[in-house]
């Protein structure tokens, strides 16, 4: 690796976190962030750096654009994520840096013109042995790093990682201490959403229940297991398997896409208030998921579109299923439901977010979910109905009336070609 000589003349720069960690992984790297020793900010500054960010000394690089921080420390003061001061200063070292870290794989540096790396913490091994492993005690001082493990096992457990027994053991405490209380919800929703978008979303759940965040974080959800469902159309029977199941179709059907991977975490949540008189069945179980979910939604700030989108999931994913025995009027029905006709991307998502959960079964994970191709299908036929196809002697609502007659015909007509080469299995 080389590097054009901006720096100040003592100065020493460092690739450092992710890049490292990637590289040394054999992934693709994407962002690269430096760590520049033995300087100041003023020194940095004559020499062309762009400075950013209010908290610590963040530079941009005159010519790359790339981000360089000074080394520093942080001090912890109160409780939560927000209570920290960072301390930059000339004599802080490059392991007293890498020391604030949060995880082993994410402490180790590259030294830009020799390519040597510093790893005090070990970082290399654990990335060879495929641990999560924290750095120090110091871990324990920001709760947000609870969530941040879930969200690495979300990423790297399918590369084989697995979370050191002593870090996990240090989350249990950090849990039942009640840190995780002092959570800024929308910290909390952003490493959802980025766990939502990883390879292997479930290993997130996983993480958490196994460290006893779930239920502080997520406890609709973490109601969910131990909740038994029919073996005859579910045969994994417990309901929060159910969702670590639906998830792990989620990134498979839609990888990265984070707003199908919350519509499946989210899509059977009145399954945890079923009678139990009832069960195994789940009768009323989408209408019910409804409340739980926005009461979730409201705690942790979740933004419109999410809300929106995972209501829908959850009231009508068993519509959905049902598709090929509905009536062409009510599948129209759905369709404005979702607010198709103006937003026509919601139709690829809710086909996406239920085929997760027919897929979402033991030894169904592969089956065929035609209902996708029909409700694309079917939209796509009514979508092209417009006013100039009706009557032009109508006036007033006669137009939205005329409209409406004749896209449920086109929906007809679509659903009786589809019918005459399959018929979708159901799905409960």
């Amino acid at each position: 690796m080389s590097s054009d000589r901006v720096l100040p003349p003592d100065a020493k720069a460092y690739l450092v976190g992710g890049a490292v960690r990637d590289a040394l992984l054999g992934l693709p790297v994407h962002d690269r962030d430096y760590v520049v020793t033995g300087t100041t900010p003023e020194a940095m500054l004559a020499h062309g750096f762009r400075a950013v960010g209010a908290d610590f000394p963040v530079f941009l690089h005159p010519r790359s654009g790339e981000e360089y921080a000074l080394a520093r420390t942080e001090r912890k003061q109160g409780r939560g994520y927000t209570g920290f001061i960072a301390y930059a200063a000339p004599e802080i070292t490059l392991p007293e840096d890498l020391e604030r870290r949060d995880f082993t794989i994410n402490a180790i540096a590259q030294d830009v013109e020799t390519d040597e790396l510093t790893d005090p913490f070990g970082g290399a091994r654990d990335i060879e042995q495929r641990v999560l492993r924290h750095v120090s005690p110091a871990f324990a001082e920001d709760p947000l790093r609870v969530l941040r493990a879930a969200r690495f096992m979300a990423r790297f457990a399918p590369l084989g990682f697995s979370v050191a027994p002593e870090t996990l053991a240090l989350m249990r405490d950090m849990v039942a201490d009640g840190e995780l209380e002092h959570l800024v919800p929308e910290r909390i929703f952003n490493e959802l959403r980025r766990a939502l978008g990883s390879r292997s979303p479930a290993d997130f759940l996983r993480t958490l229940r196994a460290c006893n965040a779930l239920q502080v974080l997520l406890p609709e959800v973490d109601a969910l297991y131990g909740v038994p469902q029919r073996a005859d159309y579910h045969p994994e029977v417990d309901t929060g398997i159910h969702t670590e199941m639906v998830l792990t179709q989620s990134a498979r059907i839609a990888p990265g896409d984070e707003l199908v991977g919350f519509c499946g975490l989210t899509h059977d949540l009145g399954k945890a208030l079923t009678p139990s008189h009832i069960l195994p069945g789940h009768r009323g179980h989408e209408q019910a998921g409804l409340e739980p979910l926005q009461v979730l939604c409201a705690r942790l700030k979740v933004p419109a579109e999410f809300a929106q989108m995972a209501a829908i999931v959850c009231a009508d994913h068993l519509n959905m299923h049902r598709l090929s025995e509905m009536k062409a009027s009510t599948i129209l029905k759905l369709l404005q439901r979702m607010d198709a006709f103006r937003k026509p991307e919601r139709v690829s998502l809710f086909a996406q977010s239920c085929e997760a959960d027919a897929r979402g079964r033991l030894g169904l994970e592969d089956c065929d979910y035609p209902q996708g191709h029909w409700l694309r299908e079917v939209f796509a036929a009514a979508a092209a109905i417009r006013a100039a196809d009706v009557d032009p002697q109508l006036r007033g609502p006669a137009i939205g009336t005329a409209i409406e007659q004749a896209r449920i015909q086109a929906i007809r007509d679509r659903m009786a070609s589809m019918r005459e080469s399959s018929e979708p299995s159901a799905v409960r």
